[in-house]
């Protein structure tokens, strides 16, 4: 057997029980994690156990062991807070070596040393003049194109506010935001990558988790008086050194913006945690903002000369339109602070939670959600309506404006708009119309208040109330129902009712809309108050349903009806259906080889062997 008697090193030989295990590796009988092991994890949770015993010992290595002191006198080689062997990538490389033929020698252990593999990861960290700046998504699409050239990458956020968090594999909760990088970088994900996570419950309060654990309630005060930079900072030390010492790259988010000056002295999430990973940082402007260029200079003349040096670079992101007409104000970017552009990010349609509350966002999938599309109209009004579908586990939600998305989805909406003509013809430039018309009895489709509207065959608009001009527009057509805006009249009314459908059950709700809709269609609800008698329309199999109650899906009945529905809908015999993993998977790759091709990383990237490692 190869390499189980050599020395590796003068002094290193292979121990016995080693031997055992590299034999059983060899046979095939321990391969990757060893769950079963009773003292799993000895270093970290996921770690490799094909050597349990490193075959390496001693490397003699300064940047994965030194020299201690032994009890029984003399000095020993320690490799206590070493991980490298343990990493997959690692793991593998070394048994390449074993088992290569002649037996491998000192150099080419030395080789393996020097190789690809880094000791300690390189720290990159993404930051944003604003919030809504793309720092997520850049992160995201930074790690999955680190992790294409064959990198072992991992995302870190230090302390992240947000009640959109995920469940990893061992029960540890984490923002879902680091969950999709992670699934970028393609690494599992860990509770060290959001060691602190800040889940609002108001009044100033927010839950604290820390690595994944329920931790306690703090406020304003005593989380940065008291907890931040010192029992927090400590906490975001320890997970980052785990992912420095098991990662060639640690791509770093940081929160809000570096410049809060009224936050600057106490909190730990942007220029502390740059601090603690010696992080190369880059600043993110959103163009669509306005007033790019000001937040570049503002936020960076903001920060400490000694701060301000670590940036290396900024990303333009979300650009409009030809990048040529920024040139000037780039120039005098780099001229004026010596930082250089490294290009500008286009807009790109993205199937992307969205990290920020203050953005609609979708819900993350999983394998086994039932996904519901919402269309995201440019007027869309009363989103709020959509909020009752966070409340089931299994259930995720798409905003989307490319009708391909509908491909993935097991039930549509199309929500009520600020104005209907204008997002129907919208709908009709998108392909949206052409879209829902080919869904037509595989999923179902509900339209609400304007949605409900554009459904119909036909919409009368004689006074121009909606389009600024009289004009008479063709419906989507998936409802036999006409609608009318006769005079500038709204009807506003809450509303109560029962359900004609299925286990029936009550609705609540109100209606705030113009025009009036006459339909042919079976009735969907029965009015207990609000002035009518029956509300809505349904098709013949139920699949098509428009209504002007918002609100209609808070209460259980009808939302539970809905997405029966969209259940049965997941069960197409045509296979042709994808999850929304899927469709997130696709964004992340698009955007991946955007920032390859329209970012500059050489100059960042170029220092990737030259840069001391320790």
């Amino acid at each position: 057997m190869v390499g189980c008697n050599i020395q590796l090193y003068a002094g290193g030989r292979l121990t016995e029980r080693f031997r055992e295990k590299v034999e059983a590796e060899i046979r095939g009988e321990v391969k990757g994690s060893d769950r079963s092991c009773e003292f799993y994890p000895c270093h970290f949770e996921g770690q490799d156990c094909t050597f349990c015993y490193c075959p390496l010992y001693p490397c003699l290595d300064p940047q994965l062991g030194t020299f201690v002191h032994s009890r029984k006198g003399g000095e020993v080689w320690s490799c206590e807070h070493c991980y490298w062997s343990h990493r997959g990538d690692v793991a593998r490389a070394i048994h390449i070596l074993l088992n290569r033929s002649p037996r491998p020698t000192a150099a080419d252990v030395k080789s393996l040393l020097e190789q690809k593999h880094r000791k300690r990861a390189r720290a990159i960290m993404i930051m944003g003049a604003t919030s809504g700046a793309g720092k997520s998504f850049i992160t995201a699409g930074l790690c999955r194109m680190l992790s294409d050239q064959g990198y072992k990458v991992s995302p870190f956020k230090s302390q992240n506010m947000s009640l959109n968090s995920c469940v990893t594999r061992t029960g540890d909760e984490i923002a879902r935001i680091q969950e999709l990088q992670a699934r970028a970088a393609r690494s599992e994900p860990i509770a060290a990558m959001n060691p602190i996570l800040l889940k609002p419950k108001g009044n100033a309060v927010s839950q604290v988790i820390v690595e994944g654990r329920p931790y306690r309630d703090m406020d304003v005060s005593e989380y940065y008086g008291k907890f931040a930079r010192g029992e927090g900072l400590e906490i975001v030390r320890r997970n980052y050194e785990l992912l420095a010492r098991t990662n060639d790259f640690v791509i770093i988010e940081g929160a809000g913006s570096p410049a809060e000056i009224n936050l600057g002295e106490v909190e730990i999430a942007n220029m502390p945690t740059a601090e603690v990973a010696d992080a190369d940082c880059l600043l993110v402007v959103n163009i669509e903002w306005g007033g790019a260029f000001a937040y570049i200079f503002g936020t960076l003349l903001l920060l400490k000369e000694e701060e301000r040096r670590r940036f290396k670079g900024i990303i333009i992101n979300n650009m409009h339109g030809a990048a040529e007409s920024l040139a000037p104000g780039i120039e005098r970017v780099e001229r004026e602070l010596g930082i250089p552009v490294l290009g500008v990010m286009p807009h790109m349609e993205l199937n992307l939670p969205t990290e920020d509350s203050m953005f609609i966002s979708s819900k993350c999938a999983t394998s086994d959600s039932t996904v519901v599309g919402v269309v995201r109209l440019p007027r869309i009004s009363n989103f709020t309506d959509f909020d009752a579908l966070v409340l089931e586990d299994d259930v995720s939600v798409l905003y989307t404006t490319d009708p391909e998305e509908l491909d993935y989805v097991h039930a549509v909406i199309v929500p009520g708009t600020k104005n209907t003509v204008e997002d129907l013809l919208w709908m009709r430039e998108r392909g949206f119309v052409d879209k829902l018309r080919s869904l037509r009895g595989k999923v179902p489709i509900l339209g609400i208040c304007g949605g409900y509207q554009m459904l119909g065959t036909r919409i009368v608009d004689v006074h121009g109330i909606e389009g600024g001009a009289p004009r008479e527009l063709e419906g989507i057509g998936l409802l036999e129902a006409e609608t009318h805006f006769d005079a500038y009249d709204k009807r506003t009314v809450q509303v109560e009712g029962e359900l004609l459908l299925g286990s029936k059950g009550r609705v609540r709700g109100y209606e705030i809309h113009m025009g009036r809709t006459d339909s042919r269609e079976d009735r969907l609800f029965r009015m207990l108050s609000g002035g009518e008698q029956e509300e809505g329309a349904v098709t013949k199999d139920g699949m098509v349903m428009g209504t002007y109650l918002h609100g209609v899906l808070d209460l259980p009945p009808f939302r539970e009806h809905l997405l029966t529905l969209a259940k049965r809908s997941m069960l197409d015999p045509n296979g042709k259906r994808k999850d929304l993993g899927a469709a997130v998977e696709e964004s992340i790759s698009a955007m991946s080889q955007v920032m390859a091709r329209e970012l500059d990383w050489s100059a960042l990237l170029g220092r990737m062997d030259g840069r001391e490692e320790g």
